[in-house]
């Protein structure tokens, strides 16, 4: 039987959900193309608007942002290496892939959710050393956060037959909901809400992590990053090519003007409009009757609707960072490899910002899995840092030769100024090949070698120089 307390705060919390989807449709538009303004200082005409283009700018944004999201690991306080148990854990809920979902989510709505359990004892699918991280899009979480804390203080996951919410249909019929004591399941029936499951997790916070795009202090909800001046860029372009297709369609081909002619001498069927229409566009024109004359107006010029997309197209790549590459506007000389790198340094700096603010969200919702299953944090897990693969895009042949001068140029005390380790993690290796690698060390020839000549020739804590001359032992062998 579902509590009465737990009734009040679920449909707040849904109610909360209804009134926050307001916006994620038009987001949504921009991102997949289908945004088509309606107006043109006047009105759309009607036969005109199927003649509205989808502009793809806010998605080839998006993605281009979003590809150079990596994250490669986790690291507690203290530790010089990625720790391998969250890593693993990573790994077993396949957020290699959905950790992507969740950050194209965020760039387009302002903000997606990652949500923890325990590992469910009855599914046989479930490793019980595992705990379940899954990622979902604003279309079916809410979660209410305290403005003064900034924490969330109760979360919602809506869900109609496995649908995400839709505007027709508001009822939902599953809902979760999370609280810093539990988290409950409710089903829709014909007497109400019902309880499906309940687990008491006892964990003091809410398993419930916002991943926010935030721009201002203020965006407690996060803020799509398609804003206002790239739609209204996007509308722009949209329109002029409504005008370029209306112009091509009406005045590309050169009008022509027939005085004396009737229909019926333009075709031997002049009933049937398609071959008038055929007659009309041909390119040459003959007349039995003396007094038939031709005028012909000149094509209408289509450069001055291409000279403004290319300015729209500029325009775009300022608000947002592109390279011209990106847009498809370069120059006739092609540009350097340094010209290139140079270009995209302003969009390579926009993702370091998105991996220091993403960062943050992923690194709670490891906190909370090591809640779930340790029951408690390390000092260490407070001071956890995500490991993101470098945003730039230099060549793999600069990188080496950078991190190989670094590996072996040598300090004034003979050591390397990075450790091999350090230039591995530099070249973009994983935990697991890096891992591999260092097994691949300790089985190599001059590593089982040192280990056989050591023993022999040096005994335990005592170091041998050459001042000392050979020790007894070695002298009797």
């Amino acid at each position: 039987m579902a509590d009465a307390n737990d009734l009040a705060l679920l449909t707040k919390l849904v109610n909360d959900f209804d009134g926050h989807q307001n916006g994620l449709s038009a987001n949504r538009a921009y991102y997949d193309g289908t945004a088509q303004p309606t107006q043109i200082g006047l009105a759309t005409p009607p036969e005109m608007r199927k003649l509205l283009a989808g502009v793809g700018l806010s998605r080839t944004y998006i993605s281009a942002l979003e590809e150079r999201l990596d994250i490669e690991g986790f690291r507690l306080a203290g530790e010089t290496r990625a720790d391998k148990r969250i890593w693993e854990w990573w790994q077993a809920n396949n957020l290699d892939e959905t950790s992507s979902f969740g950050h194209t989510e965020a760039l387009i709505h302002g903000r997606a959710y990652i949500l923890g359990s325990a590992p469910d004892p009855e599914d046989p699918l479930d490793d019980p050393e595992v705990p379940k991280l899954t990622v979902e899009g604003p279309e079916r979480v809410w979660a209410d956060v305290n403005s003064r804390t900034g924490r969330v203080r109760n979360a919602v996951r809506v869900l109609r037959d496995d649908v995400t919410y839709a505007a027709d249909n508001p009822d939902p019929d599953y809902v979760t909901l999370y609280t810093p004591v539990s988290t409950t399941g409710y089903v829709k029936s014909a007497r109400g809400w019902t309880v499906d499951f309940r687990v008491e997790h006892d964990l003091g916070v809410v398993p419930v992590v916002p991943l926010l795009n935030r721009s201002l202090l203020t965006d407690i909800y996060g803020a799509s990053q398609i804003t206002t001046e790239i739609r209204s860029t996007t509308d722009a372009m949209a329109r002029a090519l409504m005008n370029m297709q209306t112009t091509a369609e009406l005045m590309a081909v050169p009008q022509r003007l027939l005085f004396g002619v009737k229909p019926e001498d333009l075709t031997d069927d002049p009933s049937n409009s398609y071959k008038v229409f055929q007659a009309y566009i041909a390119r040459i024109l003959a007349f039995e009757d003396s007094d038939g004359k031709a005028q012909q107006f000149s094509a209408a010029e289509l450069r001055n609707f291409t000279e403004v997309l290319d300015y729209l197209t500029k325009q775009a790549a300022s608000y947002t960072g592109l390279p011209p590459q990106y847009l498809s506007f370069t120059s006739d000389n092609p540009a350097s490899a340094d010209a290139i790198r140079a270009s995209e340094t302003r969009l390579v700096k926009v993702a370091e910002r998105k991996q220091r603010i993403f960062g943050g969200a992923w690194e709670q919702a490891m906190r909370i899995a090591l809640l779930l299953m340790d029951g408690k944090l390390d000092r260490s897990a407070h001071r956890m840092e995500t490991l993101w693969r470098n945003p730039a895009t230099p060549t793999f042949a600069a990188k080496a030769d950078a991190v190989v001068k670094l590996a072996t140029a040598a300090t004034p005390d003979g050591r390397p100024v990075i450790p091999i380790e350090r230039a591995r993690v530099d070249l973009g290796y994983s935990v697991e090949e890096r891992q591999e690698m260092e097994q691949w060390d300790r089985q190599s020839a001059t590593s089982q070698l040192a280990t056989l000549v050591r023993p022999r020739f040096q005994e335990p804590g005592r170091s041998s120089t050459p001042d000392e001359g050979p020790t007894p032992e070695a002298e009797a062998a």
